[in-house]
Formats: C-alpha cells, structure tokens, sequence
C-alpha cells in the first residue's frame, strides 16, 4: 500500500480538522468545507474576573504553514510514496512555485544531490508567495505546534502587482504585446506573466520598446513590447514582482 501525506500548506489547529469554533460563532460548519477560520485572528485572553492576561502571541490559534521541503528526505526514506501540497482556492503562482520546487526536491533526493544548500534555495522560493511561516508539522515527534506570532496573515517576500493584459504576440520575432493599465514597467523587473493557457512564467525584462522606439520605462496608458521566448495570448495577464513591504 502506497502512503500519502500532506506535505505543504495550510493547517488547521484542530487535531484531524474536528473544529467546531467557525460552527458556533456563525453557524458555519468547517467540517462541511465552510470554516470561517476563527484561529486566524488576533486573541486577547481575559480570567473570570475581566482582568487580561499577557501572553506573547496573540495569535494563539493561527499555526504557521506545513513545509517538508528540508526533511524531504528523511520522509521518503520512511516509505512515503505521495506528497500533498495545497492547492485549493491558491493563485496559479502558489501552485506553480510548490510543486516545481517539491518536484525539484524529490528529483535531487532520488539523484543524490539533496543538500543543505539546494534547501535553502527553495525555502526561499517558497517564502515569496502566500505563507503563514514555516514549520514541519509533527513530523518528526514534536508535541507543540508553531504558531504565528506577529500577524495571521500573508508572510510572503514578495508581491505581485498587476500591470495590464496581453495584446499579442509575433512568434517570428519572440516578441509580446501589452497595455500597460496600472503603474509602471522598467527594463530589469521581474515580472509574472500567466493565463489558462500559458500557465505561470518568471521572467526579466531584458528590454522594452513603446511606439517602437526603445524605452527603459513604459507608463500606464502606453502599449508595450519587449522578447518573450514562449507565446503570449489575449487572455494573458502581466504582474511586476516587487518586494513586499
């Protein structure tokens, strides 16, 4: 019998999901995939007598987020033959990030060049889109959860920030359309550029051209090409990756 497990993502701090906290105070059941998700926010503790207590987190119910990425090893030698990553209500970068790097990961176990610095690599990755922290679980025998300590929400390093969508593309030349329609694009950004159908792709602007002519900022409001090695469809849209705040 193969075993499964759940590898990364999202967990809940009720032992096999049985929370009834989102049940109670709204009438919204968690076990029938309506949780309210009451243990993501802030939690001030008072005794009988109305007198608060100090407690250093006050996020005393939001776990930070499973990740097995740095003991990946550890649970394939187990006899673990499936990882889950979370993927439900995600953004397609979420998606596409976790599994290349788990993917990466198992690859490089099976190879032989699994390593402390190839974990760091990833983690790193990982860090830059949706998280709550990372921990690995109760994996490896340890009885207290992690939770999060200085707010419940997005920990990720970095942001995507939308730019405009895709106008076309001219596959002889490997060259993309846009219209800019918020903020501006710069030769050196990093951008993001997904859709049904091209699916999630990193890339550097390398450089740029407006009303053909080089440029090395395009504004909003302006149409914009720059090479692309892959094609660009009409459904397509174009984020700027920015460190986040």
């Amino acid at each position: 019998m193969e075993v499964e497990i759940f590898a990364h993502g999202a967990l809940c701090m009720a032992v096999s999901g049985k929370c009834y906290l989102s049940l109670h105070t709204h009438n919204s059941s968690a076990n029938r995939g309506a949780c309210r998700q009451n243990c993501r926010k802030k939690y001030y503790v008072t005794d009988e007598d109305g007198h608060e207590l100090l407690i250093d987190n006050e996020y005393i119910m939001s776990p930070k987020d499973l990740c097995v990425i740095d003991i990946v090893d550890k649970v394939l030698d187990s006899g673990v033959r499936v990882l889950k990553i979370e993927g439900r209500g995600r953004s397609a970068d979420y998606v596409a990030v976790a599994t290349r790097c788990y993917r990466e990961a198992i690859d490089s176990y099976k190879e032989g060049t699994y390593s402390k610095e190839k974990i760091e690599s990833w983690l790193e990755r990982l860090s830059t889109v949706y998280n709550r922290g990372f921990w690995n679980g109760y994996y490896l025998g340890q009885e207290l959860g992690e939770w999060t300590e200085d707010h419940s929400g997005n920990h990720a390093t970095q942001k995507k920030i939308f730019l405009g969508p895709g106008m076309g593309y001219f596959p002889k030349a490997g060259i993309a359309h846009f219209r800019i329609e918020a903020y501006d694009l710069n030769v050196g950004d990093q951008v993001l550029i997904t859709g049904p159908t091209t699916g999630v792709q990193f890339l550097t602007v390398p450089e740029m051209m407006v009303d053909e002519k080089p440029v090395e900022t395009a504004k909003r409001g302006q149409e914009v090409t720059f090479p692309v090695p892959f094609k660009v469809r009409a459904s397509d849209k174009l984020y700027k990756l920015v460190i986040a705040d």
